[in-house]
């Protein structure tokens, strides 16, 4: 039984008023005289009158109903799945199951409502960690140079055995904050979609070659073979050739900077229909599970990471992620404590 439907409301409540009439009636008769509860007359003016209060209570609840409070529920109902669809729907007849509705989409509402309001703590969350990552970020070049600068300014300018030495580290320092402030424009250009890419059909197998004997050097000192997966055919992808370059450059490089020492990271190429995957497989440290959603935010280095004292300013991954999605492609991540980590990310195969 629905007992949010009008006419069903409205009918019991008018059973309750008539019977509480009905029952101060007899009670007055049977103080004045119990003799007159015996009376016709005294029946058919109760049955009558009984009868007339039923009719004219059922039709003031069911006016009030609907009159007055179904037409504000009506309203805000209208209001709130208006707001929900963000567009005018047409005046449809839901009195039959109003309340019901309402309450649904109240319910639906609040959960949406609910959901945004967390995101936005997130976001916030994640505002004040950006803010925190790049005070860190920049103040330590920043006090480096200032270090510098006020050693010369006390004498050491004059100390031919250190002033070339400080001069030289404030450039070094400089050209650390001028990567930091490139690497932060290039962030905010993919994300706009201002940078254009240049697509063209390359050999990304060649490509990888190219940026492995760049980093040759940088490996060794580490002790870390980097191993590109033998193929002797092309490997054609479609895609902005020297932004896929810097890609398997900060994936190659983040490799090498958690990597183990005497480990390797191993590059292979794999043909998945319309797409290439490149993987770029390390023995490192690894990351925890909770941590690789955010592997790819702007200045977000893991606990492990810092732990290890490696150099990173945190934006070679979140650079990767904005170059692939400008492809509109993806790039993926997995790891095991102690065992090693996987990026991987795909172009279109030609």
């Amino acid at each position: 039984m629905n007992y949010h439907e009008p006419r069903l409301i409205s009918v019991v409540n008018a059973i309750v008023v008539t019977a509480i009439y009905i029952l101060f009636i007899l009670l007055g008769a049977l103080i004045i005289s119990a003799d007159s509860l015996q009376d016709i007359y005294f029946i058919l003016f109760l049955i009558l009158s009984g009868a007339l209060m039923l009719g004219a209570s059922f039709l003031v609840f069911r006016y009030t109903l609907e009159k007055f409070i179904y037409s504000k529920i009506r309203l805000i109902y209208k209001s709130i799945h208006n707001v929900k669809r963000k567009k005018e729907v047409p005046q449809k007849r839901i009195d039959s199951h109003l309340l019901d509705e309402v309450s649904q989409e109240v319910e639906e509402w609040q959960q949406e409502k609910s959901r945004e309001i967390e995101q936005l703590r997130q976001l916030e969350q994640y505002r004040r960690e950006f803010i925190g990552n790049v005070s860190h970020e920049l103040k330590t070049p920043l006090f480096n140079i200032q270090g510098y600068v006020l050693t010369l300014l006390d004498g050491g300018l004059e100390d031919s055995t250190i002033n070339k030495e400080y001069l030289k580290r404030s450039e070094k320092s400089i050209e650390r904050l001028i990567r930091i402030v490139d690497d932060l424009d290039e962030i905010a250009q993919l994300e706009s979609g201002q940078m254009a890419l240049k697509i063209t059909r390359f050999d990304i197998l060649a490509l990888t070659r190219e940026v492995i004997e760049l980093l040759e050097m940088k490996a060794s000192k580490k002790g870390i073979r980097l191993v590109c997966s033998r193929q002797d055919k092309p490997v054609m992808v479609m895609g902005d050739r020297e932004k896929i370059r810097q890609v398997l450059t900060n994936l190659i490089e983040n490799s090498i900077r958690y990597g183990n020492k005497k480990g390797r990271t191993k590059i292979s190429f794999f043909n998945m229909d319309e797409h290439i995957l490149t993987e770029i497989t390390d023995n490192g440290i690894g990351i925890e599970p909770d941590e690789l959603t955010r592997v790819f935010e702007r200045f977000y280095r893991t606990p492990r990471g810092r732990a290890t004292n490696t150099k990173g300013k945190g934006l070679g991954l979140a650079i990767v992620k904005h170059i692939l999605e400008a492809h509109q492609e993806t790039v993926n991540v997995r790891s095991t404590i102690g065992v090693g980590t996987t990026f991987g990310f795909t172009l279109k195969r030609v």
